[in-house]
């Protein structure tokens, strides 16, 4: 998963200042698949409805669940919640009482006797307050959206599972209207048109409960771009409520990309098909406020607000959609036994989020300079600004720890520090690779012998894994793991960079305007819900040059009121603000009205940036070159 962290931490500074059953169910034969329906010609008030025949059960009492905690999330969802008119029935068309056991959790007695079940499922894209974690909504990526125009099928949350059948197959039956567009990478079986012409009723097969899990769709008013990237189909789906961008304007940026991340990984195993689904939320009341994307092991979904210009959204999606792609080496690839049997109601969570989400992000950085799409001073921004991020989060907290309890405080409000942090653990054991392997070796290279190794069909042992990977590189590997990921010691970077003929300098750096080289320049009145300008304002070039001053509240911003509670809305859009653009700020200054209209200049402030240490050696220039280019 990759949340884009922004808008999250905004609103943050703002508000402050896997093991499922192993064993063969005996519960249904094998042969038989557990047959489910949704229907989208009938949804009602923003209501799916939803059936699930499971044949003929042996046993007394059954119970049925939808997931607490869906893979790749780290945080509590309760699907559950969003279901309505729960109702089951025998053979003859009764009604049979049900028990409700929590909130994703239904029991039946004398199943013997249960024919189906029904119900209906409310999105929970227009339950969202914010997009912040720990709140009780669903991530935007892996959550559902039903109105006229569009459907995120993000399956877990309309198809739950017996407790005793997690392992029986899934036939699903989606009916709806004939001009709906259809995006899905789950195998389509067989697809029929009503009489009357209006529906399509299309059937899909899943071999078990992970499968409806791992392949969400996409119905309605889809723009979608096919291409191929060597021997990947990749398919883009885009829904843009004001058809404010397309797929086929995206397509050369993504498949760019994507041509990059595939020559950056060689020959590791991939797929045959990779779908990405794009939902750009507008501004209306049941938008979607999480950003960011989920990953799976054929596709991605991926939430960005709409009104991002090209070149904001093109970035983006570079930065989104390539950290979700570089997800089928780690987890989907090279994963502990947490997640290949995973439990979606009570989960166990592995040690080694540093590799699942931090070597991803890594990844997902280093590619861009390897493969030239980014300048070498670029990447050295973005490796700062993850040291900045992490230094605003416990740097001293064991990592292992953090990921094996990420439910949990103090540990769940650290999470966004694996894609920090995560990301510089990455980098540092890359370093460390290609000093002692003189270039030769790096994290990559890692990935895929513990690839090869495993695979998507084999776990680790989550307290053997360090231990593996010491024997298969060098003690120093081990040694740094144990210090800086197992250990709470925080990591001099000043120190790997110097290995690199690297060394970090107070200077000129650009920013953007709402922030000085990541820190945030407003300071929040929680009793009145206005926003000031802090003193930090002054070291923001553009604010200063046209005369804002500490203290000035911001009333409107390009004709929008500024307050406590649209601030997620309001600054994300100015985040994405370009030189050039033409913009309208008032502000409070005591009473008096100040005006600030005029084109948008780069902003600089005074930061600590990356340079070449002027009398590098050749070795330290040759590791340098491996590390970012090899």
């Amino acid at each position: 998963m990759r949340k884009q962290v922004l808008a999250l931490a905004i609103i943050s500074l703002l508000l402050v200042g896997c093991n499922s059953v192993k064993k063969a169910s005996t519960d249904l034969a094998i042969s038989n698949p557990i047959v489910t329906a949704i229907d989208l010609t009938q949804v009602s008030n923003d209501k799916v409805p939803v059936l699930i025949n499971p044949g003929r059960f042996t046993a007394e009492k059954v119970t049925y669940r939808l997931p607490r905690v869906v893979q790749g999330t780290y945080s509590i969802s309760d699907f559950g919640k969003y279901v309505n008119d729960f109702k089951a029935f025998d053979y003859k068309g009764n009604e049979m009482p049900v028990n409700k056991l929590d909130a994703n959790s239904w029991s039946i007695n004398n199943a013997k006797n249960l024919d189906k079940i029904e119900y209906h499922v409310n999105d929970t894209f227009d339950e969202e307050t914010t997009g912040g974690i720990g709140h009780d909504t669903p991530f935007s990526p892996s959550g559902t959206n039903i109105e006229p125009t569009n459907y995120v099928l993000n399956l877990h949350g309309f198809i739950g599972y017996f407790d005793s059948l997690k392992k029986g197959q899934y036939k699903l039956d989606v009916k709806a209207p004939t001009s709906f567009v259809r995006a899905s990478a789950l195998q389509e079986i067989n697809k029929k048109t009503s009489k009357d012409g209006k529906s399509i009723t299309s059937s899909y097969f899943a071999p078990r409960y992970f499968d409806i899990t791992d392949n969400p769709m996409f119905y309605g008013e889809l723009d979608v771009e096919e291409f191929q990237v060597e021997d990947i189909k990749i398919v883009l789906s885009v829904y843009s409520p004001n058809k404010t961008h397309s797929a086929a304007k995206l397509k050369t940026v993504v498949e760019k990309m994507m041509k990059a991340q595939k020559t950056f990984l060689g020959d590791i195993n991939t797929t045959p098909r990779y779908d990405i689904y794009l939902y750009l939320a507008g501004q209306n009341e049941g938008a979607p406020k999480g950003f960011g994307a989920l990953e799976h092991h054929t596709s991605t979904v991926v939430v960005l607000p709409e009104a991002m210009p090209d070149e904001a959204l093109a970035k983006a999606m570079i930065d989104v959609v390539s950290h979700e792609f570089f997800h089928i080496v780690t987890p989907l690839s090279v994963h502990s036994e947490d997640i290949h049997y995973f439990d979606y109601h009570q989960p166990t969570f592995s040690k080694h989020l540093w590799m699942y989400e931090g070597v991803t992000e890594y990844f997902a950085t280093l590619f861009q300079v390897n493969q030239g799409l980014v300048e070498d001073e670029d990447f050295y921004t973005k490796v700062l600004s993850k040291i900045k991020a992490s230094a605003n989060l416990n740097d001293a907290m064991s990592f292992t720890k953090m990921s094996e309890n990420v439910l949990e405080e103090p540990y769940a409000s650290q999470y966004l520090n694996v894609y920090s942090k995560g990301a510089l653990i990455g980098m540092c054991i890359d370093i460390l690779l290609r000093e002692a392997s003189n270039g030769q070796r790096g994290i990559l290279s890692l990935m895929k012998e513990l690839s090869n190794k495993y695979g998507k069909n084999k776990p680790f042992e989550d307290d053997k894994i360090i231990d593996e990977i010491t024997a298969m590189t060098y003690p120093s590997i081990g040694a740094f793991i144990q210090k800086h990921v197992v250990g709470n010691t925080p990591i001099d970077y000043g120190s790997f960079f110097k290995r690199a003929g690297l060394e970090m300098a107070e200077e000129k750096v650009k920013t953007n305007y709402i922030q000085n080289n990541g820190a945030f320049i407003f300071l929040p009145n929680q009793v009145t819900g206005e926003i000031a300008f802090s003193d930090a304002v002054s070291a923001n070039s553009f604010w200063n040059e046209n005369g804002v001053k500490p203290g000035d509240v911001i009333k409107t911003i390009d004709g929008e009121n500024l307050t406590l509670a649209n601030a997620q809305e309001v600054l994300t859009k100015v985040f994405m603000w370009q030189p050039g653009q033409d913009v309208d700020v008032h502000l409070n200054r005591n009473g008096e009205e100040v005006i600030v209209k005029t084109k948008l200049t780069q902003s600089f402030t005074t930061g600590e940036n990356l340079r070449e240490i002027e009398n590098a050696t050749a070795a330290q220039k040759e590791l340098r070159n491996a590390w970012m280019k090899g």
